[in-house]
């Protein structure tokens, strides 16, 4: 079955170390994208999800600002963060791991997340959701963030970013009547 990301009941927040003793978090919105899930088959789900890189939000204008700029994601000339999966491994009670491809900044690797299936359930409306929540760790030197000062402690930003995924899919036919689908 063909589930549409709920762009509106998703999330993508990471944290990053700054100045190696805090963690500076931040989130993106407008998760969009297509998973395709069965139950029964969860071996054979694939997961299309894109996300705009100018929507990164630390909460610091400034921050976000230099974040969008070429030292960072380069979201005039690389607007999307995509990712495809590539291969489910199931590892019991509906937990999974997902590898894909992951694109930033045009540059694409591999990577594997861990992914736990909530379920799939009713919505007080009446309309099926999927429900499922991701984490990873990248280190952001591989897709070209390479930007960094050096300070007393070591460096300002810190080359691992944990992201987490939470995402609510909508059925093909509420995803048609929000839009979402064609």
């Amino acid at each position: 079955m063909t589930w549409y990301i709920d762009p509106h009941h998703s999330s993508v927040t990471f944290g990053v170390k700054h100045m190696m003793v805090a963690t500076v978090r931040g989130s993106f919105t407008g998760l969009r994208g297509t998973i395709e899930y069965d139950p029964r088959s969860p071996d054979r789900t694939r997961i299309e999800a894109i996300v705009g890189a100018h929507t990164v939000n630390t909460g610091e204008e400034k921050r976000d600002g230099h974040l969008r700029s070429a030292d960072f994601f380069d979201a005039q000339n690389h607007p999307e963060i995509r990712f495809r999966s590539t291969s489910v491994q199931p590892k019991g009670d509906d937990h999974y791991a997902i590898t894909g491809e992951l694109t930033i900044r045009g540059v694409t690797k591999v990577v594997t997340a861990d992914v736990e299936v909530a379920g799939i359930g009713e919505d007080g409306k009446g309309q099926q959701r999927l429900g499922a929540d991701a984490t990873f760790t990248i280190d952001r030197k591989e897709f070209g963030l390479v930007w960094n000062q050096p300070v007393q402690n070591g460096v300002l930003v810190g080359d691992k970013v944990k992201l987490e995924i939470g995402v609510s899919a909508l059925d093909a036919s509420t995803a048609k009547q929000w839009g979402l689908a064609a």
